[in-house]
């Protein structure tokens, strides 16, 4: 690590001032020093269990690097970083975003309220949401600057790009009211709870769509 940022540094000197390939260098060497950093100070004083907004995170033993961080959406690496797990939703991040976490425990909401949304991509528009992201609040917009507005299927609102990863869900109201199951893009935030939900008998269908028992036979005959 200190040969490459060593290394880093002379690259840096013989680029361009303020070229984009120079900025790439000088990210490149941040994140060098910060893992030199962690190796440096490994955190072992880091406690085993901590709370925040519900969550119960526990920290890993794991070294395995093919995990990647909830909060900043880079690669957590478990050789020498530390990280934590929440054993509710399972939403996973490194020691130092712990305090950055935005995003309370769906399983929290799974316990207190389980029902789904059952109108399709009930939009209300970037305006509505203050051009933010519904989760971290982040400023988004459409045309991707400063950050790429990102709708999920499920809630109908928009999120930038570190809290949709453009994950596949199958969404509840299609499938109800069209018997669509073709996975749709989702929220982390939604793919976690839909994941958390999709064993739990709470969809009454006669009630919600009874129609839908003239079109399908296989529902009629579990009926």
């Amino acid at each position: 690590l200190c040969q490459a940022i060593e290394e880093c540094k002379q690259v840096i000197l013989a680029l361009p001032e303020h070229s984009e390939r120079q900025k790439d260098a000088v990210v490149r060497l941040i994140h060098l020093r910060l893992k030199l950093q962690e190796l440096k100070d490994p955190d072992e004083d880091e406690p085993n269990i901590r709370v925040v907004l519900e969550h119960r995170f526990y920290k890993e033993k794991s070294k395995s690097v093919k995990q990647m961080c909830d909060k900043c959406s880079t690669i957590i690496w478990g050789l020498i970083q530390t990280w934590y797990t929440c054993t509710g939703c399972y939403y996973r991040c490194h020691s130092k975003c712990l305090p950055l976490v935005s995003r309370a425990c769906v399983r929290a909401k799974v316990s207190h309220q389980a029902e789904y949304q059952l109108s399709i991509c009930p939009e209300s528009g970037l305006d509505s949401q203050d051009y933010r992201c519904a989760e971290c609040r982040a400023p988004v917009s459409l045309r991707g600057v400063p950050s790429e507005a990102r709708q999920c299927d499920y809630t109908g609102l928009y999120y930038c790009s570190s809290c949709h990863w453009n994950d596949l869900a199958v969404v509840p109201a299609r499938a109800i009211h069209n018997w669509d199951f073709e996975p749709r893009k989702v929220s982390r935030c939604s793919m976690r709870y839909l994941a958390l939900m999709v064993s739990r008998p709470v969809l009454k269908l006669r009630e919600i769509n009874p129609l839908l028992f003239n079109y399908v036979e296989e529902l009629v005959e579990i009926r």
